[in-house]
């Protein structure tokens, strides 16, 4: 199998690397690249910390479903193959951020009924959803959080992009708040390229964010969600 032009490492339930998912794609369409969706789990990044003094309330419920789904998306590719795993992301993603809450049908993500019908939209056997108690993928899905890792030291969030694999350059983001327009897209692009494949360059880094402007958080295009302070990627309450 050729290399992709990028490789995108995700977590489903996070909303920035929905955003950056999004903009990736609209870059893709512009340039003809091809991506290789991979996984990073939130929940096995942070195995070993006490969710309830270091995370806001719903952390852990929400990184279990990440985890959840990934064992899904990891049977998907072992049996429908990796061009069967950007669709599933898009209805995963699409069902979770991009619909209020009160206007999603099915059960909150990571659930079996909202399962069953992301795999009926892309068009997967039901029985997929099967692999979301199936623990026997973790040890998968924990490779691939450590490759994604490997890649940029573990200080990082979602999502990681590796720019021109094999050889190329990884980092932790782009992370954006707001989608650009078409026009913008490739154009915003080109400068994070410019960035990433400068050997001498480590890190550009910000942790106050805007609140993503995305229906799942109430913010409608055009708004500008509320600024609030991310640490290390995520709203962790200590390091």
């Amino acid at each position: 199998m050729e290399p992709a032009d990028v490789n995108f490492y995700f977590d489903p339930v996070c909303p920035f690397a929905w955003m950056t998912s999004t903009w990736l794609r609209m870059v893709s369409a512009q340039r003809d690249y091809s991506v290789d969706w991979r996984f990073i789990s939130l929940r096995l990044v942070n195995a070993s910390v006490d969710y309830d003094t270091h995370f806001p309330p719903g952390y852990e419920e929400g990184h279990t479903a990440g985890l959840r789904m990934l064992r899904v998306a990891a049977r998907v590719r072992a049996e429908h193959g990796r061009e069967a795993v950007g669709p599933l992301y898009r209805a995963i993603g699409t069902r979770t951020f991009d619909t209020a809450p009160g206007e999603r049908s099915g059960g909150a993500p990571g659930s079996r009924a909202f399962m069953d019908e992301v795999l009926a939209e892309v068009g997967l056997p039901a029985g997929l959803a099967d692999a979301l108690d199936d623990t026997g993928l973790d040890a998968e899905l924990q490779r691939e959080t450590d490759e994604a890792l490997a890649l940029t030291g573990r200080d990082v969030g979602t999502p990681i992009i590796h720019f021109q694999p094999p050889h190329g350059t990884a980092f932790f983001g782009p992370v954006i708040s707001r989608l650009p327009g078409e026009e913008d897209a490739a154009r915003l692009w080109d400068h994070v390229v410019g960035l990433a494949t400068f050997g001498g360059f480590a890190e550009l880094k910000r942790s106050l964010r805007e609140q993503p402007q995305l229906a799942s958080f109430g913010v409608q295009p055009g708004e500008v969600g509320v600024e609030e302070d991310w640490h290390g990627g995520s709203r962790r309450l200590k390091k």
